[in-house]
């Protein structure tokens, strides 16, 4: 099986300038690149189709240092035992297994040859369980840029296979770290946990491991093990993927400069086009949830002059189009993304900005697709619970957004977003009491992120708690303006109907002010009232009740 795509063009340096027009001619052709064919449906992994000539004399030259490569996430290399070993012929497998020996991703087309390259190595080397262990995690790495959940099957069927040939025990690590990327592909981060320290604790100078480690740490909520692991992450291989690794952690702290000043570091240092691509659309994300759509704009689309086919950047920059108000750009934005990569959360967003522009009917169907998107991963095993249950809070059943989001909740996955998610839900279910204490956790351990914020405001609004919930609505609206093509206008709404607070602050704060003394007026207008009941007791005894009372003319006179 030959599968070598045509190369793109090279794309222009990454610049800062604003995007330049683009026409239909010229939007976002898809990629060159497509999914690698598995092996047909009668040939089990375990016997791929032979090689064909060019791709088994290729082999030769490249079989020594294949078994030095891993996955995590995207390919990644372990350290070579024979230093003596020729270099990998040139091409797209080499390119791909170069860059993912540095801990970074490869191209789409290198991978997808890399993917073809192995299946055929594979095929005439059965008992290569390093091959196998490459072929796994290719496809894990495929999967996610394809979201396209059938490769994780395949991915499960190859690293057990590479186990089968030599077990991780002695010394085929590899295939561990292939599974602790294919659950956190899954989203199951105690299983990604198990595999990943299990590494860690054979091999703790084992940097490939890492990064699997933060993304299941970080699923968990375990932001204390999280550091420790871009710390080491680090330590152990300094370079563009560890500091970008840096830069989300700050982010996720909550820490923007320092966010900022570590990704512009890490797109200085970033090489290949795929490596910058990732970088400048990191600084994109990093614009947009400052609130700087026009900055997102420019660095999203600097990513794309990169790498045409970065499908992450597409959608962010449909949200920051739509946050400028250019809501046909948005669409198309986000509808070429779809095409590259069917993400469930792009569908959402893009449901949601046809709701915000009254276009029912195509709310509607996105949110249908969105559906049965959602179940066909978790026919792939993927637990897709934290997406679902947002949806359904939001534009569904409440009830069973709440169940679905308590079951995750006690699996152990208690990040911040699965926490915002059930605060949300429990407030759309009627229960705002028990979401406060979500909500609120959401917000302490999720950064400064606008849609936490607004989340709790509404909360507290329902719960009549009118100062913290204007606060925390004035917050997410300061944070992001736009954050939301929906919420975002609830949010301002939800301000205006609580009204702004008494000027000087609440009441019972304030001395009560002293009250004017009554004008004294003149004895001959106005008779003298009788004499109070205080002074007469001072001066002697108190009068008669009946001596008090004034004549009614006397009465009249008074008023």
């Amino acid at each position: 099986m030959d599968v070598t795509p045509q190369q793109p063009p090279a794309a222009p340096g990454p610049d800062h300038s604003p995007e330049p027009p683009v026409t239909p001619d010229t939007a976002y052709a898809p990629p060159c690149e497509s999914p690698p064919a598995p092996p047909p449906d009668h040939v089990s992994l375990a016997e791929p189709p032979p090689a064909s000539l060019r791709t088994t004399l290729r082999r030769a030259a490249f079989g020594v240092v294949a078994g030095a490569v891993l996955v995590t996430g995207a390919v990644v290399a372990v350290p070579e035992e024979d230093k003596d070993a020729a270099p990998p012929v040139s091409g797209p497998v080499s390119r791909a297994m170069t860059a993912t020996a540095a801990g970074s991703p490869a191209s789409l087309s290198d991978l997808t040859a890399l993917i073809g390259d192995r299946q055929a190595w594979v095929g005439t080397h059965p008992s290569d369980a390093q091959s196998w262990a490459v072929l796994g995690s290719a496809y894990v790495e495929w999967g996610r840029r394809a979201a396209d959940a059938a490769y994780y099957t395949r991915a499960e069927q190859a690293l057990k296979r590479s186990l089968n040939v030599q077990p991780g025990d002695r010394g085929n690590e590899a295939a561990w770290v292939g599974l602790a990327s294919l659950a956190n592909a899954r989203h199951d981060y105690v299983t990604a946990k198990k595999w990943g320290e299990t590494v860690r604790r054979r091999q703790p100078k084992q940097w490939p491991v890492y990064p699997e480690l933060i993304d299941a740490y970080n699923g968990l909520g375990d932001l204390k093990s999280a550091t420790a692991a871009v710390e080491k992450y680090a330590a152990l291989r300094a370079g563009v993927p560890s500091l970008g690794r840096t830069a989300e952690m700050y982010r996720d702290r909550g820490w923007r400069e320092d966010a900022l000043a570590t990704a512009q570091d890490a797109a200085n240092r970033a090489k290949t086009p795929a490596e910058k691509a990732a970088c400048l659309s990191r600084l994109g994300d990093l614009a947009w949830e400052r609130g700087e759509p026009e900055e997102a704009v420019a660095q999203y689309g600097a990513a794309l002059r990169t790498d045409r086919a970065h499908h992450a950047s597409l959608a962010g920059r449909a949200r920051a189009l739509a946050a400028l108000g250019r809501t046909d750009e948005a669409q198309r934005d986000y509808q070429a993304a779809l095409a590259r990569s069917p993400r469930p959360a792009y569908m959402l967003e893009l449901g949601e900005l046809y709701e915000s522009l009254g276009l029912d009917g195509d709310s509607v169907n996105q949110y249908t697709r969105l559906r049965k998107a959602l179940s066909r991963a978790g026919t792939q095993g993927v637990d897709e619970a934290l997406l679902l249950g947002r949806f359904e809070a939001a534009h569904g059943d409440a009830d069973a957004a709440v169940e679905q989001l308590r079951a995750e909740w006690d699996l152990g996955h208690r990040s911040a977003a699965v926490a915002d998610a059930l605060g949300w839900a429990l407030h759309r279910s009627g229960d705002s009491d028990s979401a406060l204490e979500y909500a609120q956790k959401a917000v302490d351990t999720g950064g400064q992120n606008a849609s936490y914020a607004y989340h709790l405001g509404m909360v507290q609004r329902a719960l009549n708690d009118f100062g913290p919930a204007r606060r925390n609505l004035e917050d997410a609206l300061r944070t992001n303006p736009q954050f939301s093509p929906l919420d975002a206008p609830s949010a301002q709404e939800a301000l205006d109907t609580m009204g702004l607070p008494p000027a000087g602050g609440p009441q019972d704060m304030q001395p009560a002010p002293p009250q004017a003394p009554a004008p004294t007026q003149a004895p001959a207008q106005v008779p003298a009232p009788p004499p109070a009941p205080t002074k007469q007791g001072a001066a002697g005894p108190l009068p008669a009740p009946s001596a008090a009372k004034p004549s009614a003319a006397g009465a009249s006179a008074g008023r």
